[in-house]
């Protein structure tokens, strides 16, 4: 374990020492602000973070392809995936490092949300419970929107198309709960049981359920599974 946390530190201080990192935590930051400020300057407002927790659901979608896109296509690209391979780390550490960075950066571009919590607490009275469920919900989910990203960046050398295979799967995936809604049967409870979003709404009303939790460790163990064994198909090609 102690390559997984070194791979894990270098990728995360690489990220965090770029213009990148900052610009796109400027980007999220206004999205969420606004959506913050709009659902508490209504005529009924709410002490909630469920308005902008909600939005950042679907800004995952789109800035999860953006940070994993790179983690092994580049890699492959550089030619430096090969040499990593050679050296005596196990294809496990690596996967799981890039992981756990990117789940570092994550959390790390969520944190300064915490003002939005502090801001609840001056002016208003919410309630804890639903703040925190959020946040886990907020983890979960976009934890497992990295996950699908960074087996879309060990298929490929393109980074773009990466990009572009996480972008196409994670916005299907997303809207299935949608197309639920036209359907019936057995195909309706498959599309809404799939949905990354439908497992994430009760998280946002303050509800735990053992169900959505394990849907989302699921996924991310899935796909980081899938990753692996993508690298490590890479040495029989």
């Amino acid at each position: 374990m102690r390559n997984t946390f070194i791979i894990a530190k270098k990728e995360s201080k690489a990220y965090f020492s770029s213009p990148m990192a900052y610009v796109i935590g400027a980007v999220f930051l206004a999205l969420t602000g606004y959506m913050f400020v709009s659902s508490v300057s209504n005529p009924f407002p709410e002490a909630t973070i469920r308005g902008w927790v909600v939005t950042s659901t679907f800004i995952f979608v789109l800035w999860s392809p953006v940070l994993t896109m790179r983690l092994l296509a580049e890699e492959q690209k550089l030619g430096t995936l090969e040499l990593l391979m050679t050296s005596p780390v196990k294809d496990y550490e690596v996967v799981i490092g890039k992981y756990l960075a990117t789940l570092l950066i994550l959390i790390g571009t969520l944190f300064p949300t915490i003002w939005y919590v502090i801001l609840l607490y001056w002016f208003g009275n919410p309630d804890l419970w639903p703040l925190l469920t959020s946040y886990l919900g907020l983890i979960l989910f976009g934890g497992a929107t990295l996950a699908i990203g960074l087996l879309a960046s060990s298929l490929t050398s393109n980074q773009v198309l990466a990009a572009v295979m996480s972008f196409g799967l994670l916005l299907l995936l997303t809207l299935t709960n949608k197309a639920a809604l036209v359907t019936v049967g057995l195909s309706a409870t498959i599309l809404e049981e799939i949905s990354l979003t439908a497992h994430f709404d009760d998280f946002a009303r303050g509800i735990v359920d053992i169900g959505n939790v394990t849907y989302y460790l699921s996924v991310i163990g899935i796909f980081v599974f899938s990753a692996i064994r993508s690298l490590e198909s890479r040495r029989w090609r």
